[in-house]
């Protein structure tokens, strides 16, 4: 291990060894690549013959977006508790003097990947098919049986998606370093359409997508990951961020890379118990891009001004942002080639 490996161990292992009662040893610290909005490292802990694999989320220097780390927390919890593939959360800790930051554990689920590179082609139908089926049973969730309104806003059903207009555009404002006016101009278009209230208030997990999900080589989705994003609002919103067409690459046919979009409309209605209304689904695809471009551009803003010149804030800041921006441009276009055909099947 180097020598920051070394340090998190030994506070790890100080902290277990506090919480467990018990003598325990955290060795084989690796950072796991990413992490832009936490850092994400992999150890083993170990006592009396036991031994674990324990992931271990720390506060960054700089984020890519800002984040409470105990609403992240809870929202693993519950979605664990009600059977969503999800890492089991050990601990929450906001004591910074075991290693110098604020930081939670999990368990890590092994033999898994996240990586969209190493998606499976002989699994890809299967792979899809449960990723949309797990958002759709998220959707169904009932936020206050899982304890989370004790934990999080509940916001007015006439009022969410505006709430979540302001958030972002107020993130835009205060992080641009230049004008954005495709981003203003999305954002009055937002506010001039506002969409019908959700069908029902869920736990919305925010980045759901390709990436931020592990998958076993037999194609079966073991974990959810990544879940700092997360609130109450309307199911839409994450529906839409999944089907954003930045996470199809260079596969526009394929929802994620992996189904048509369709299908996974089908698969996410019948797992929710929802059906998506055109309009109200528009509205949402166009948030998800002004959503996009806040994160981008808070990305863009931190490497300009932060202390931490990470590589993964700069290729966000401006790959991300000009793809966001051409998604947005032909959204709003009357000739859009995106006119959201799959919500009206």
């Amino acid at each position: 291990m180097d020598e920051r490996a070394e340090a998190l161990a030994e506070g790890l292992s100080r902290y277990l060894t506090r919480q467990r009662r018990a003598d325990w040893t955290v060795t084989g610290g690796a950072r796991i690549p990413g992490g832009a909005s936490r850092e994400t490292w992999r150890f083993v802990a170990g006592s009396g013959g036991e031994q674990h694999g324990i992931i271990v989320r720390i506060d960054p220097e700089t984020s890519l977006i800002d984040t409470d780390r105990a609403l992240e927390h809870a929202a693993i919890d519950a979605a664990y508790r009600a059977g969503i593939p999800a890492p089991e959360p050990l601990y929450l800790e906001e004591d910074a003097s075991f290693i110098g930051r604020p930081f939670s554990i999990m368990a890590e689920v092994a033999g898994c990947s996240a990586s969209a590179e190493s998606l499976p082609p002989e699994h890809l139908e299967k792979i899809g098919e449960q990723k949309w089926r797990w958002l759709g049973r998220i959707a169904a969730l009932d936020p206050a049986e899982l304890g989370l309104e004790s934990v999080m806003t509940l916001p007015d059903p006439q009022a969410c998606a505006m709430e979540q207009v302001d958030y972002w555009a107020g993130v835009i404002r205060d992080d641009e370093i230049h004008p954005n006016p495709i981003a203003e101009a999305a954002v009055r278009w937002l506010r001039r359409n506002p969409p019908p209230p959700p069908q029902k208030l869920s736990l919305v997990h925010g980045d759901y997508r390709t990436g931020n999900f592990l998958f076993s080589p037999e194609g079966e989705i073991r974990a959810i990951l990544d879940w700092e994003m997360a609130h109450i609002g309307d199911p839409l919103e994450d529906l839409a961020w999944s089907l954003d067409p930045l996470w199809s690459f260079n596969q526009p046919q394929l929802a994620g890379q992996l189904i048509p979009h369709r299908e996974a409309i089908a698969h996410w209605e019948a797992a929710s118990g929802l059906k998506v209304d055109p309009h109200a689904f528009r509205w949402w695809r166009v948030f998800a891009s002004v959503k996009g471009i806040g994160i981008w551009i808070s990305s863009s803003e931190d490497y300009h001004h932060g202390a931490a010149k990470l590589p993964i804030l700069a290729i966000a800041g401006w790959l991300m942002t000009d793809r966001q921006e051409r998604i947005l441009c032909d959204y709003l276009s009357p000739h859009s080639q995106h006119l959201f055909p799959e919500a009206t099947a």
